[in-house]
């Protein structure tokens, strides 16, 4: 399953949103990998490893469930979420990049894919698209906690 989104982030046009600059928005998707508990209230416990200026490694636990993956940093505009095949779960991916659209326009464009071939996601079609879904409100989520975070000032180059 090969699956993407855009989600904007500012626009001139609308007041109503308060706009955040390229720093904070890399700020907020590296906090998402580095503290997902923040972005991810079900999830028990996250431990990192192996950090380099490059990415680190994560141990996730959901209860039972045990996920590892590599999380790759490619400043100031990617983040790729690397998951190697580990039991049932197949390999799989998310790309978080960072997109400008004219100066005052961003956006994180969301890419999600599988190891699954076309059969596979024939035969998944139902449960693919609940996954779409899922995905794409929970990226809508991580959203709404950048812009949280980032009015708290927990965004801003003096707390790093």
């Amino acid at each position: 399953m090969k699956f993407e989104h855009l989600i904007e982030i500012n626009d001139p046009l609308n007041p109503l949103i308060d706009t955040l600059t390229h720093e904070q928005l890399w700020r907020g998707l590296v906090l998402r990998a580095e503290s997902p508990k923040l972005f991810v209230p079900h999830l028990d416990e996250c431990r990192i490893a192996d950090r380099t200026d490059k990415g680190f490694k994560r141990t996730q636990r959901y209860g039972e469930l045990v996920i590892e993956d590599t999380v790759v940093l490619e400043y100031p505009d990617r983040i790729r979420y690397e998951v190697a095949p580990q039991g049932e779960i197949t390999r799989s991916s998310l790309t978080m990049t960072i997109e400008s659209h004219g100066t005052a326009r961003l956006y994180v464009r969301f890419e999600y894919e599988d190891a699954h071939n076309a059969l596979e996601d024939e035969a998944n079609k139902m449960y693919d698209d609940f996954r779409r879904s899922a995905y794409q409100e929970s990226d809508i989520d991580t959203i709404r906690v950048l812009r949280d975070l980032a009015e708290q000032g927990r965004l801003d180059a003096t707390l790093n």
